[in-house]
């Protein structure tokens, strides 16, 4: 099943993609390689899209955090190469969690972005990943992740 119908499927909707807010570009191909910048949630912000974890925000709604950054890359991915369908492999996630010192569940928080990427390419979602804590992320959003993948040529 194509990534979009996938998508579509389990009722979700690419929002417009993020454009950089400083001197940087959003996504860079190099070969068969797409690196994208670290993203945050797209459009408006929601109640799960700003805050610390283990202080204003619990582990679910994190996982939602997570989930809306999923889909804000999905749709700078989809303006770089114009086709999800052209993804073969996620192949790196480093996660960001902006989070208090005593916070530790920043892989569970993660899941809402892996279990996203698995649940559109299936077994080519799967990736190597890092989740680490942050005292604080721009604008206070409460998740941010990098990510790299392999595309078709």
């Amino acid at each position: 099943m194509h990534p979009e119908s996938r998508l579509a499927k389990a009722g979700y909707t690419l929002p417009q993609a993020k454009k950089p807010i400083a001197n940087f570009v959003t996504s860079v191909r190099d070969g068969n390689k797409l690196y994208l910048s670290g993203h945050g949630y797209c459009g408006e912000a929601t109640e799960v899209d700003r805050g610390k974890l283990g202080k204003d925000l619990t582990v679910e709604q994190g996982y939602q955090a997570a989930r809306n950054v999923g889909l804000c890359m999905l749709a700078t991915i989809k303006e770089a190469i114009g086709d999800l369908g052209k993804v073969r492999r996620i192949i790196r996630v480093f996660g960001m969690v902006n989070c208090t010192p005593e916070f530790t569940q920043q892989p569970q928080v993660m899941n809402g972005f892996s279990d996203l990427m698995v649940n559109v390419f299936g077994e080519n979602g799967k990736h190597v990943r890092s989740a680490v804590g942050m005292s604080s992320l721009p604008g206070g959003m409460s998740v941010e992740v990098e990510m790299m993948l392999e595309i078709e040529d």
